[in-house]
């Protein structure tokens, strides 16, 4: 088998959310999108990003803002959702290039944002769900959070947990240590089927 070459775009992304329910009127929104691009021939980290987004149809809580560090003042000076999917689509390949991210959450989140917005999906069909192959290639029982992999994987977590910026970098960290362990791959693939 032949190992993985090429860049590949590591995205985690942190949404408006409550410490309750859902306040009436207000949906769970994208207020920050990480990326930390990832050599998979290198097997390295080559870069960071951090992409602020304004929500147009929720508030920044004050749990938000505590579980974050996100205030609605800061995502208000961020892009809309419809630039922010511009620039992963210009600035990191997305469309082309595969992509990672810790769980299926990141993934649905997109997906749903789009329908919901009439926004073009900016990822190609490739996607790896980061939290399965490492809990296959560590033969683990539960799928570990993020932040619980890490020592798993003899690393330690950089930067503040539930910043997508931050988290990203730490989970190309973890892509690095699986492709390291041989057991690197794509878990979904929608290459074949309409992606609009």
């Amino acid at each position: 088998m032949n190992a993985p070459a090429g860049l590949l775009n590591v995205v985690d992304v942190e949404a408006t959310c409550w410490a309750g329910p859902t306040p009436p009127g207000q949906v769970n929104e994208i207020i920050e999108v990480g990326i930390t691009v990832v050599d998979l021939g290198t097997r390295a980290r080559v870069s960071r990003h951090g992409i602020l987004v304004r929500p147009a149809r929720s508030r920044v809580s004050e749990f938000c803002t505590e579980l974050t560090g996100l205030t609605q003042e800061q995502v208000d000076a961020g892009v809309d959702f419809a630039e922010a999917c511009r620039l992963l689509a210009t600035e990191f390949e997305a469309g082309s290039r595969p992509w990672a991210s810790w769980g299926d959450y990141d993934r649905k989140q997109f997906r749903a944002q789009c329908a919901a917005t009439a926004v073009r999906y900016p990822f190609s069909g490739r996607h790896t769900n980061a939290k399965q192959v490492f809990t296959e290639s560590y033969g683990l029982r539960k799928r570990p959070g993020m932040a619980a992999a890490l020592p798993l994987a003899g690393l330690t977590l950089v930067g503040r947990h539930h910043r997508g910026e931050d988290d990203a970098w730490n989970i190309g960290a973890l892509v690095v240590d699986v492709l390291g362990r041989g057991d690197w791959r794509v878990t979904t693939d929608e290459t074949h089927s309409a992606s609009r």
